[in-house]
């Protein structure tokens, strides 16, 4: 139950504002019902105004998406209204607290929380330091930079923030001359002194200004890169985790300017600002994430260990750091950045892993499993088109020439070039088809499948996926005739997963569009699996090695084993050279996983 602020940035990070709903607002929470509109400077200036409020009195958070209702003349949360990530620049707001605030609060948190149509952002504010107090220029409500020569201080009070009061802010301003034990005079001209020796003859804000841990470090990395054409800071420096960054202008008018990086066991470096900006939109749609927290940071070069520029004219920039694991952001020649995963595996299986399986029990099942996290796929639908092209590809498609080859491979021409719609279900949401050949009997012998999934509310993720499956051994070998031995090779298992995951993860999403203009709000993934799902009399499942001759990767110290499955994070899209060297890399790994600590590369 949420009942204070602890609580309800709880039930955001778990992303369910539901049950903030019934809440009234209070010191700590204010809803909106519809985001800044931050064209308009009345909408910056409340922006300002409404976090100033929460950092002088004590925290809070504003939730945007959540209308609210009048009750006993109080507000009172009462219904999601959602909000569409493209209505929100989350980056703009972080640069706007940081402009238009003095100081800039600590710690402040813009998110997301929820999924599709109740989706709503939010602005942690946390406690301040009791000592200091947050102060905003004076609101004019006209289009400009922030004044420097006026000052307002808003405070939350109740369900409201209100401007603190001119009488007010004399009796504070008095209380610290007083304080200092020089006379009014003497104490302006102090101030004054200090802020020309601080700011320099061209700028009021220092490099490094806001993070003063940091300070001395940021203002030495300034002067490394300072012939790349840095100019005064923009505003001040923040921290991003272990990062400290500043945005600043290029030395040049009307050039685009800077922001200054500074990772952790990382030589500092200069980004030029629409590369900047790029890499946050990249990072954007990560659900509940700040988009840096998300895509991670610029990574130099290998062997970089001094200063370094990525210029605005950078085709491609790596980064790291970020939950989403090692990527590399890189522009086309249209000018469009996209974001890819750098290839890596793991042992590590989605939600959607056994999809498609329930009420099957192949002896052997061999599948490439491909995870599409596109951001906004909810208005993704399958088309008649589409799927009519689909079946006409369907008999020509990889796993198709998979299935066949197993056949040819043992004497018998058993092509697979019927299919048939189902067993999956299809709808404008779903496609599902299936090859089957049959055995004497009418029964599946062998058979090969594909599915494609379009999100639901409790699967975010599109999933595409292909299976060979060996049905019935004994149907297959009386179908191939004399001397038809159904086990497989390892060197047949590798082309079925090729063409398994080739067809997952390039045709099927065709029947959505064009994938290729599609941003990730999570990296893909493509899960391979081999499976023995046909229980023994005793009820046991066998081991893989009675299907899969596994006999050339030598002993297993882990025992005998029914499945074996590895995880590829990678772009699902590539040229089939690619595809085949992070096949034979991801199935080594796996095996290695196992217990087949001997196996070498050259043996798959």
């Amino acid at each position: 139950m949420v009942k204070d602020l602890k609580s309800a940035l709880a039930a955001l990070n778990a992303h369910e504002p539901v049950s903030l709903l019934g809440l009234r607002e209070t010191q700590w929470i204010d809803a909106k019902g519809r985001p800044y509109q931050l064209a308009d400077p009345k909408a910056v200036e409340e922006l300002a105004k409404d976090v100033a409020g929460f950092a002088n009195g004590g925290g809070g958070v504003i939730v945007i998406g959540i209308a609210t209702r009048l009750e006993h003349d109080e507000e009172v949360l009462d219904h999601i209204v959602g909000v569409d990530p493209a209505t929100v620049n989350m980056d703009q707001i972080r640069k706007l607290i940081r402009q238009w605030i003095t100081p800039a609060p600590r710690g402040v948190r813009v998110g997301w929380s929820g999924a599709n149509g109740e989706r709503v952002a939010f602005i942690d504010v946390p406690a301040q330091a009791g000592d200091t107090l947050f102060v905003v220029p004076a609101p004019v409500g006209k289009p400009g930079s922030p004044r420097t020569d006026t000052v307002a201080v808003p405070r939350r009070d109740g369900d409201s923030t209100h401007w603190l009061p001119r009488t007010e802010i004399q009796q504070l301003l008095s209380a610290g001359v007083r304080a200092s034990g020089l006379t009014t005079a003497q104490a302006l001209t102090d101030l004054v002194r200090q802020a020309t020796s601080k700011a320099g003859p061209d700028s009021g804000l220092r490099v490094g200004q806001g993070v003063p841990e940091r300070e001395r470090e940021m203002r030495a990395a300034y002067e490394q890169l300072a012939d790349a054409g840095l100019g005064q800071p923009a505003g001040e420096a923040w921290a991003q985790g272990s990062a400290a960054l500043q945005d600043l202008h290029h030395e040049q008018d009307g050039v685009p300017g800077w922001v200054l990086c500074l990772v952790a066991g990382r030589p500092p470096a200069a980004v030029a600002a629409p590369v900047w900006q790029a890499i946050v939109e990249a990072g954007r749609h990560a659900p509940g994430q700040d988009p840096l927290a998300a895509i991670g940071l610029p990574c130099p070069p290998k062997d970089t260990d001094t200063a370094w520029v990525i210029s605005a004219d950078a085709r491609s920039v790596d980064l790291d750091g970020g939950s989403w694991g090692a990527g590399r952001l890189t522009r086309s020649e249209r000018g469009v950045w996209r974001w890819q995963p750098l290839p890596r595996f793991s042992l590590n299986q989605g939600r959607s892993a056994e999809i498609g399986t329930s009420g099957q029990t192949p002896a052997l099942r061999l599948r490439a499993l491909v995870n599409l996290p596109w951001a906004d796929a909810g208005p993704l639908e399958v088309s008649k088109p589409r799927r009519t092209l689909l079946e006409q590809q369907l008999p020509h498609s990889a796993v198709a020439g998979a299935l066949t080859m197993l056949s040819r491979r043992r004497g018998a021409d058993l092509p697979a070039a019927r299919w048939e719609r189902g067993p999956f279900g299809n709808s404008a949401r779903s496609v599902g088809y299936v090859c089957t050949i049959a055995g004497p009997d009418g029964g599946p012998a062998v058979k090969a499948s594909v599915m494609l999934a379009l999100p639901t509310t409790m699967k975010s993720t599109v999933v595409a996926c292909a299976d060979v499956l060996i049905e019935n051994p004994e149907a297959w070998a009386a179908v191939l005739g004399a001397g038809g031995d159904t086990q497989l090779g390892l060197d047949e298992v590798q082309a079925v997963l090729l063409a398994a995951w080739e067809t997952a993860a390039e045709v099927l999403p065709d029947v959505i569009g064009d994938p290729a203009g599609l941003s990730w709000a999570a990296p893909p993934t493509t899960e391979l699996r081999m499976t023995c799902e046909q229980p023994a009399d005793n009820g046991v499942l066998p081991d893989l090695d009675t299907r899969v001759d596994l006999t050339s990767l030598g002993s297993n110290d882990g025992g005998p084993r029914s499945r074996m499955a590895v995880t590829i994070t990678a772009a699902p899209a590539m040229v089939r050279a690619e595809r085949q060297r992070l096949l034979r890399e991801a199935l080594a790994y796996m095996v290695g996983q196992f217990g087949y600590v001997d196996a070498e590369m050259d043996l798959l």
